[in-house]
């Protein structure tokens, strides 16, 4: 099976403790909409990276960057009423999920989109680790909760499930590659973030090798965290991140004209004065949220229900 594993699981031990309560989410999610938005407005790179980490540190990051390259303005959103999940965990890491409508400003209508917040170990911060948004009338799916409203966190290793938490993002990652042809696609649904984005991908290929270029594709692991929640069905909701890698390349890397840099990549070079005469390299950091289905369900697919993406590096030589 083609396309990488994400990384190791950094999740607490699921249990019945209440590690961290629906107090302390709250808090935290209302002080990092404060801190993020003064960050942004400001341009205050410093503060803005202190409140995020993994996947979403990669994002602000690039965000940053292109501030300070060409000028772009830092993204700032509106929220609207959140919805907390807050796994019944013990020890750490810690962690919750946020599920509100989230409209970025001079954006017509706001998208449901998932937050994941986490805590390291004891004494360091929370930070957002992950944000993605539901595709178009997407539902998220119900999820278990105990009689005391806290959700119920399972390990990513979980045999439970039609694929183990852990190797979902392989499992997709084989059908972004291969497309509907990868033996993976008959656990995987057809959808954006699978089927769809091997088609552009191929398209993209197609086009590049008209005009005599070579272009290939990889989406691979990253080492976020993954987490996962129990759904009512007896399936999870997966949260993941995940890289994709392209390279635009003249055959045999041999020196000939400049190959042009797609422009959400320009701010992210490394230097402006770039010039891809070899190859263009550019990457991609994804977040994805995933229907794992129950062992025991007939027929079942995982399904790949959010997926964002956004260039997050650059290089061109």
């Amino acid at each position: 099976m083609q396309g990488c594993d994400a990384g190791p699981a950094a999740q607490a031990e699921p249990g019945t403790g209440h590690a961290v309560t629906f107090a302390e989410a709250r808090s935290v999610y209302q002080s990092y909409l404060t801190t993020s938005d003064a960050s942004a407005r400001a341009g205050d790179a410093t503060a803005g990276l202190a409140n995020v980490a993994d996947g979403e540190w990669e994002i602000a990051n690039a965000q940053y960057t292109a501030l300070t390259s060409t000028g772009t303005a830092v993204p700032r959103y509106q929220y609207g009423t959140p919805d907390f999940y807050v796994p019944a965990q013990t020890g750490y890491p810690r962690w919750f999920m946020v599920s509100v409508p989230r409209r970025a400003l001079g954006a017509p209508a706001p998208v449901s989109t998932l937050m994941v917040f986490g805590r390291n170990k004891a004494g360091a911060s929370w930070t957002l680790d992950g944000t993605t948004a539901l595709a178009p009338g997407q539902q998220l799916p119900a999820i278990s909760r105990g009689s005391d409203g806290y959700a119920v966190a399972l390990s990513t290793h979980d045999q439970s499930l039609l694929l183990p938490p852990d190797v979902v993002g392989a499992t997709q990652a084989a059908v972004v590659d291969d497309g509907p042809a990868s033996p993976a696609a008959a656990v995987v649904a057809p959808g954006e973030s699978t089927t769809a984005l091997y088609a552009q991908q191929s398209a993209y290929s197609n086009g590049q090798t008209a005009k005599g270029l070579e272009y290939t594709w990889l989406m691979l692991g990253a080492s976020f965290p993954q987490f996962a929640l129990r759904t009512t069905d007896g399936g999870a909701l997966v949260l993941y991140g995940m890289f994709l890698d392209t390279t635009t390349e003249h055959p045999h890397l041999v020196i000939s004209t400049a190959i042009p840099v797609p422009p959400d990549f320009t701010p992210l070079l490394a230097a402006p004065t770039e010039v891809g005469y070899h190859a263009v390299f550019a990457n991609w950091t994804y977040q994805f949220v995933a229907i794992d289905p129950p062992a025991t369900a007939r027929n079942a697919k995982l399904q790949v229900i959010a997926g964002t993406g956004v260039p997050t590096s650059g290089h061109a030589y």
